[in-house]
């Protein structure tokens, strides 16, 4: 049985494989988000950072992903394809 801490690592892993293989332009923003930035010297790996890490890395490949799509469909329908 997985750990909570095995399960969130498992999802941050397959978001991440998600990105890279479909939006490696994405991967860029990867190493500049915050979170990742650690402010203290000796930062803690626990559960609530993971989820929340989790939760930042989900929410940008969403938000690429929603524009990505809204920029696909307005390309379409301004050469007249719908």
């Amino acid at each position: 049985m997985k750990t909570e801490e095995e399960e969130i690592n498992a999802k941050i892993l397959k978001v991440t494989m998600v990105i890279q293989e479909n939006y490696p332009e994405l991967s860029k923003y990867l190493n500049e988000m915050p979170i990742t930035v650690p402010i203290d010297s000796r930062p803690e790996v626990n559960v609530k950072n993971l989820e929340k890490y989790y939760d930042t890395l989900l929410t940008l490949f969403r938000n690429y992903v929603a524009e990505h799509q809204l920029k696909y469909v307005n390309q379409r329908t301004d050469s007249g394809h719908l």
